[in-house]
């Protein structure tokens, strides 16, 4: 039979779990963590660890959510929302995203390896649907807020008629800039090229109305 944990065991080796995944799926990612590594230092078996969580996409999509309220926070409700101007509101918004993604290596790697994501939605499409559902549906998911925004701002004149993906991912080419810093010609100049950067595509997408 399964071992029985208490509520206080409970709490305490899915905060072990969690703490684990936080740092294996940053450094090494979500295909070469396994389960071994993730109860590790935790006191439970492998076999276990199906108690806790669906399957390890399961865990990584719980530190996903945990990421979430801060980060839409952050660069959604006190950048992207925090002017009526929407202009300066991308500029907040790309600005506070650099530099989330400088400063939270989680973050950083949730951000710059979508085929991750794609593989924990297969998974828990199966193992897990309803978790999925909670994610995508939450009002604490940036990606979320920030489609709903692209498309009320298209329907006030704000934003270009394009598919609101198409805008997502002028957006998001701005910020793999600092991953691929190397291939600059000289990384040194990040800083200004990424401020030219963001002005640039802020006033490319938000054409002045006469």
């Amino acid at each position: 039979m399964p071992a029985a944990f208490t509520e206080a065991e409970r709490t305490r080796i899915t905060e072990l779990l969690l703490t684990n995944g936080e740092r294996l799926f940053t450094t090494q990612g979500l295909r070469k963590t396994s389960l071994e590594d993730l109860v590790s230092g935790t006191g439970i078996a492998k076999s276990s660890f199906y108690q806790f969580f669906a399957a390890k996409e399961a865990l990584y999509l719980e530190l996903m959510m945990r990421q979430s309220a801060a980060v839409k926070r952050e660069v959604v409700d006190e950048a992207l929302l925090s002017t009526e101007d929407v202009r300066e509101g991308l500029r907040r918004f790309l600005h506070a995203t650099l530099r989330r993604l400088d400063s939270d290596p989680l973050y950083r790697r949730l951000m710059t390896h979508p085929e991750e994501m794609a593989a924990v939605m297969r998974r828990l499409g199966t193992a897990d649907p309803s978790a999925v559902s909670a994610f995508t549906a939450s009002p604490d998911n940036p990606a979320r807020a920030l489609v709903d925004f692209i498309t009320h701002r298209q329907t006030e004149g704000d934003l270009p008629d394009h598919d609101p993906a198409v805008i997502v991912g002028v957006i998001q080419a701005v910020l793999v800039l600092p991953i691929n810093r190397e291939l600059l010609g000289d990384p040194a100049l990040l800083p200004q090229i990424q401020d030219l950067l963001v002005d640039i595509v802020a006033a490319g997408l938000t054409p002045r109305k006469d």
